[in-house]
């Protein structure tokens, strides 16, 4: 971080000299330091280090002693909204209610630097103040360098936010396995009531391992430890496998489901483990979440070089403003229906992360009431051979 300071001071030093000269015509002279001196800076260094200060995306500001603007760029003016009129330190600062004093930088001879986190409209910004001294080691001047860290904090939060759901998930079923559990040791019940209660333990302890499985599935896939495994195989075929493994869901809803494969769909090329868990995930949805004796149909076909599945349902549907976030860690539609119904709220989301990685794509479109329809695209070897 010293090192980042003092190569930070140098450029603005450097660049204020071109601009105090050339543009603001204002008679004050930037110290130069023992650096620049024995630097052999030409001129073309300078207008090279002029255009880089004009064209950062980090803002920066120079005061002099009198809290005077003696220089700004234009990543700054937008960063803190400089208007013309705002001449001094107080006149930017002042409105955003810093612990920030002018005089404790320039006067005080310890103090060296400070950092200041504060949030303009829907943005937020870090703000970094330090003294710049002369050969004398007098302070001249304050130097402020602001970044955009918007989407730090929005990742950071989103962090903190997942930490908090996994959590919850996971102290929900483990109180009622330790609930149920003491239960049973306490006292003696018969079959009936310690079957029931067993059959609870049982239960949340799948739910337990199935958001362990998934939590470290998006592990895996963020950390890029696993590589997709693509081959060629024949998507129709996949389906129809997918489709074979809950039969016993579908016959306990006493759905009807139809599989139709169009003729000439060319094989696909990817992970085959992967498209075979996004298409029992997104079945197992459409199972869970239609009524019983509800109805799906499933569509295995080609178009522009994708081979596709398209899986209708009439079952209860998404509401339209909870669309653009199904695919969020953890988000529910109906978080107590979900967690009844053993979801994690990771489903679409590790479905829309295995695709992502092996080139695909999932659309949904649904209606609250009507059902939902999920189209997914999956290229096949013709596509990825013209990459």
């Amino acid at each position: 971080m010293a090192i980042l300071v003092i190569v930070i001071d140098i450029a603005v030093l450097i660049v204020s000299i071109i601009l105090i000269k050339k543009y603001l015509k204002q008679k004050i002279m930037f110290p130069r330091t023992r650096l620049i001196k024995g630097a052999g800076v030409t001129n073309d260094d300078l207008d090279i280090n002029n255009s880089i200060f004009l064209h950062m995306t980090d803002g920066i500001i120079a005061f002099d002693r009198d809290g005077k603007i003696i220089l700004i760029n234009p990543a700054a003016q937008k960063l803190l909204n400089v208007q013309p009129n705002h001449k001094t330190f107080e006149d930017i600062f002042e409105k955003f209610h810093l612990n920030i004093n002018l005089e404790k930088i320039i006067y005080l001879e310890n103090w060296t630097k400070t950092e200041e986190r504060f949030q303009i409209e829907d943005r937020f910004v870090n703000a970094y103040f330090a003294p710049f001294k002369k050969e004398n080691d007098r302070t001249v001047g304050v130097i402020v360098v602001i970044q955009d860290i918007t989407e730090h904090v929005k990742l950071d939060n989103m962090r903190k936010e997942f930490i908090a759901d996994v959590s919850h998930e996971l102290k929900t079923p483990i109180t009622s396995i330790m609930g149920y559990a003491d239960t049973l040791l306490e006292e003696e019940y018969d079959k009936e009531t310690q079957s029931k209660f067993l059959s609870v333990i049982a239960s949340e302890a799948r739910r337990m391992a199935k958001l362990v499985t998934d939590l470290l599935t998006l592990s895996k896939n963020d950390s890029n430890r696993d590589v997709a495994q693509k081959e060629l195989f024949d998507l129709g075929e996949l389906v129809k496998k997918c489709q074979d493994k809950l039969a016993i869901e579908i016959k306990k809803k006493n759905h009807e489901v139809k599989c139709f494969v169009t003729a000439d769909v060319p094989p696909v090329y990817a992970d085959k483990d992967d498209i075979e868990r996004v298409v029992l995930n997104i079945l197992t949805n459409s199972i869970k979440y239609t009524k019983d004796n509800g109805e799906i149909k499933i569509y295995v076909g080609f178009v522009y070089n994708d081979a596709y599945i398209k899986i209708f349902d009439n079952g209860i549907g998404i509401p339209e403003e909870d669309l653009g976030r199904i695919f969020e860690r953890f988000y529910r539609v109906d978080k107590a229906r979900s967690r009844e119904m053993g979801g994690t709220g990771l489903g679409l989301s590790i479905a829309k992360d295995l695709l992502d990685r092996n080139s695909g794509s999932i659309d949904i479109k649904s209606e609250v009431g009507k059902g939902t329809e999920v189209v997914i695209k999956i290229p096949t070897k013709a596509k990825e051979e013209k990459k």
